[in-house]
């Protein structure tokens, strides 16, 4: 059992954590700027045994000799290698020269070094020590994608006070997307999240007693204390009319009864205006699927068009899907191969969701069991099946039929079989003369890593929006688009905000994820810089840069809520049914599976509260 617990370990570590660490700290450190030697000398300031910021250098510092070794750069390097060429006095004044001004849209998701990149180039070359010709717009409570990449709405607020200070803030408050009570919920929504943050941080103690009013509201809360304005009367374009009460709030008996009232509740509002849009906005890609399976039928019965967005992206997901499942034909003696082609089969819920650690520890006791392995669960059995089928293809078919085969398997439809064909296609051409197996997956490599392939269906934003359609999305996706009709369920707390989460099998490392904690501690270097004007402050020990990384993606996802509800111009409906599944990922849409009791997300009972005229009742459950 040892042994076998040391395999599932270090399978972990390769396949999950590390993985993992690697890409989150090459893009934070890379870029802000830190060289791999630079990440290494900074782990010397954390009390960290984990030595976490040290094995990401280690990481970084291959990136980096692999990246070499084929000639390769990567966007981070792009603004590495602008900034290192402007140092040169003679070009930076070229550029300068012929720059008369910068504008930058959507500020609020740059990095401190992409700022520096525009201050640079915005600079009189005549007159240095004049300010840029800069233009920054943004609004920091739209920042939305700090947990995914090195942005960080810290820096924005700061140039804004900067601005401030120096009488050049411009602030744009009014709105005319949206109906007054839907811009209402959404003002309500800010002050309250901010003033139960700034609760949270008194009780906690977590800043001392004698900190400004400034520090307090500007540094340490996820929203800038800023309301929407309806436009004045006078303008050309006013604020849509409500339709009905334009907003409403729904606590259903569960999920299935969740689309049921969004079914009905569709159906009417495209009865009396066909002309309008609509969309439901998800947290999770899961919740789209599982919509789209409830709601599918709209289509025949109703003419309403369902359009899931998540569909269209998974068609270039397709090469890589087909590539990871050709790997493990090829060597299914691989853990590493086994537990990816494992993982999609899971993702398409092909197979029931399960520690697949285990199952790939010992990949030969997984597929060909002897006499003496104990017998196998029937999800195990069911796993077994689809991986031996896949094997006896490549016995079975000849290299060229593989790929089709591999979109049957896989159940692809509609445009995905079209792609998948597209795909096999370009192989085979380019395979004529050697057509093996490993001819073909070396191709896809290629396919996958450097050139990218584009699917059958192209994408475009006018798609979204669509008359007399239901668009499904996700609320990341949604940001910059609007309709008429929002429509946001399964507001539950474990989805929104969420709990900061380690899976079962990496806890043996600690209580925290290896990445989030490096995320966190190049954060803290980087805004101590910021401040400090290069001196470095000490560095979070693991714990504490865990429960950093979570406000920080407590803080993000309630503006990715906010952003959610101001997506909606005539009507907002919001929902958190009573029960719901334990956890969406493992989730297969099976009627008969236990719902679990849900908490909604703490924001729901207080708009209920607030909005007394939005609370309705569900017919379904009277």
């Amino acid at each position: 059992v040892g042994e076998e617990q040391k395999n599932t370990s270090s399978i972990v570590l390769r396949t999950e954590v590390l993985p993992k660490l690697a890409h989150v700290i090459i893009r934070e450190a890379k870029s802000s700027g830190f060289s791999p030697q630079e990440v290494a000398r900074f782990s010397e300031y954390s009390a960290d045994h984990y030595n976490i910021l040290g094995i990401g250098a280690g990481l970084y510092k291959q990136y980096e000799k692999v990246m070499r070794s084929l000639d390769f750069i990567d966007y981070d390097d792009i603004t590495l290698a602008s900034l290192r060429a402007l140092e040169n006095t003679n070009i930076r004044n070229r550029w300068q020269q012929e720059t008369f001004a910068v504008f930058e849209d959507e500020a609020q998701d740059s990095s401190p070094l992409q700022e520096k990149l525009i201050n640079l180039l915005a600079q009189d070359s005549n007159h240095s020590d004049n300010p840029p010709n800069l233009i920054r717009v943004g609004d920091p409570n739209q920042a939305i994608n700090s947990t995914f990449t090195p942005a960080d709405p810290v820096y924005f607020n700061r140039f804004c006070k900067h601005c401030e200070d120096q009488n050049n803030l411009a602030i744009m408050n009014q709105a005319g997307r949206s109906s007054k009570v839907i811009i209402d919920a959404a003002n309500f929504t800010l002050r309250w999240v901010n003033s139960q943050w700034v609760n949270e941080i008194k009780n906690s103690q977590k800043i001392e007693s004698n900190k400004t009013s400034f520090d307090l509201t500007k540094e340490h809360i996820p929203f800038r204390q800023q309301d929407i304005h309806i436009v004045k009367k006078n303008d050309l374009e006013l604020n849509p009319k409500s339709v009905g009460k334009g907003l409403e709030i729904y606590t259903p008996k569960d999920i299935y009864t969740t689309v049921k009232l969004i079914e009905k509740r569709v159906i009417k509002l495209f009865q009396n205006n066909p002309e309008h849009s609509s969309a439901i906005l998800v947290r999770e890609n899961r919740q789209s699927r599982f919509l789209v399976e409830n709601l599918a039928h709209l289509s025949k019965a109703h003419g309403i068009k369902i359009y899931e967005v998540g569909e269209v992206e998974r068609f270039s997901k397709i090469p890589e899907e087909i590539l990871k499942i050709l790997r493990f034909i090829d060597r299914p003696h691989s853990a590493e191969y086994s537990k990816s082609a494992l993982e999609i089969l899971e993702k398409r819920d092909l197979i029931a969701t399960q520690d697949l650690n285990t199952l790939v520890t010992y990949p030969e006791n997984f597929l060909y069991p002897n006499p003496l392995i104990k017998e196998q669960k029937q999800e195990v059995l069911q796993a077994r099946h689809y991986c031996c089928n896949l094997l006896r293809a490549k016995l079975e078919l000849p290299s060229y039929q593989l790929i089709p085969f591999l979109g049957m398997t896989l159940k692809y439809t509609g445009s995905e079989l079209a792609t998948v064909q597209k795909l096999s296609d370009r192989i085979n051409r380019q395979i004529i003369e050697n057509n093996s197996l490993k001819a073909t997956i070396k191709t896809l490599q290629e396919i996958v890593s450097v050139e990218g392939f584009e699917g059958v269906e192209e994408d475009n934003e006018e798609r979204y929006t669509k008359a007399n359609q239901l668009t499904i999305i996700t609320m990341h996706k949604a940001k910059g688009l609007d309709w008429d009709y929002v429509f946001i369920p399964f507001l539950h707390k474990d989805v929104l905000p969420g709990n900061p989460w380690v899976p079962t099998a990496a806890k043996f490392l600690g209580d925290f994820a290896f990445a989030e904690v490096a995320r966190a501690q190049i954060r803290a270097i980087v805004h101590s810089q910021h401040i400090t004007q290069g001196l470095i402050r000490e560095i979070p020990e693991p714990k504490k840069a865990w429960e950093e990384a979570a406000q920080l993606k407590k803080a993000e996802e309630y503006r990715l809520l906010y952003v959610a509800m101001t997506r909606a111009k005539r009507l907002l409906w919001m929902s958190a049914a009573h029960l719901g599944p334990f956890r969406w990922n493992v989730f297969q849409g099976n009627k008969t599976i236990n719902l679990q009791p849900k908490i909604p997300c703490p924001i729901i009972p207080i708009l209920k509260e607030q909005f007394p005229e939005s609370n309705y009742v569900d017919i379904y459950q009277v």
